[in-house]
């Protein structure tokens, strides 16, 4: 484990020095801070682990963003957003009884460079959905310029308290109250982040209303997820962000940079 993490960094250093320039946006928009907000869009990431199956595909968007918890530590925001990180979505919650340590310093840090960002709850399959919306909302600020909450529904396959597999329809059922209960509290429905696995077994897409944010580093989603729309896209867990020290989840945006300016609608 330790010569992976030195390897790791070696490649970081490397890579940084590789990502592409990004394209740059002037926006007429006004960030949280109330300034006017310059994107730079169409970025080029590096990647520590890139997969053949992607490609460049993802630099045809032209909205990128990154998923932060503990393990990445500190983030140099500035640095982040002027690379080209345009939103960011935070670990706040697991459970019913997990709060993320890192979460109120990414919340801050990200909404004082000006970062669009959200929060994320990870599900845990022996807890009523009930409880775990309480735990996200406790932690979790109302904040009308956050973007919508998300539920990261997948197979908690290393668990050491809880292998429980529930069925399908239970498992949709838990989704939509979960969904419905954060939707009432903080007036945008959330979206659902998920694994090709749990996809596949659960049947979550069934779910109506509801917008997708689909894992797949081997592959385009067309490909992972034939026929299921998504707003966002992983496209790796090993990208390379200036600013961020540890390799990283990246994500692109479904859409244009004006439908960007105005999701949620």
């Amino acid at each position: 484990m330790l010569s992976r993490i030195m390897a790791l960094g070696v490649c970081l250093i490397v890579l940084w020095g590789c990502s592409g320039p990004a394209r740059v946006e002037t926006a007429d928009v006004k960030s949280d801070l109330g300034r006017q907000e310059v994107l730079r869009t169409y970025p080029a990431f590096g990647d520590v682990d890139p997969h053949e199956g992607i490609g460049d595909r993802p630099r045809r968007y032209p909205v990128h963003g990154i998923d932060a918890s503990r393990w990445q530590g500190d983030i140099d925001w500035p640095m982040a957003r002027a690379a080209g990180v345009s939103f960011a979505y935070l670990k706040a919650t697991e459970g019913g009884d997990i709060l993320d340590p890192m979460f109120r310093t990414h919340w801050t840090g990200a909404k004082t460079a000006g970062v669009r960002h959200g929060a994320y709850h990870y599900f845990y399959f022996c807890r009523p959905a009930v409880e775990q919306a309480r735990w996200f909302m406790r932690h979790v600020p109302k904040d009308p310029t956050a973007l919508p909450p998300v539920l990261d529904m997948e197979w908690n396959h290393q668990s050491k308290t809880c292998r429980f597999r529930p069925t399908g329809t239970k498992i949709r059922e838990e989704a939509k109250h979960f969904l419905d209960i954060l939707e009432r509290h903080y007036g945008k429905r959330p979206v659902i982040y998920t694994t090709v696995d749990f996809y596949r077994d659960s049947n979550i897409g069934q779910l109506k209303n509801t917008e997708f944010w689909l894992r797949s580093v081997a592959d385009p989603p067309r490909k992972t997820y034939p026929g299921q729309s998504w707003t966002f896209w992983q496209y790796t867990g090993t990208g390379v962000v200036p600013g961020v020290a540890t390799p990283v989840d990246i994500n692109v945006f479904s859409g244009t940079l004006d439908q960007w300016r105005a999701w949620p609608k």
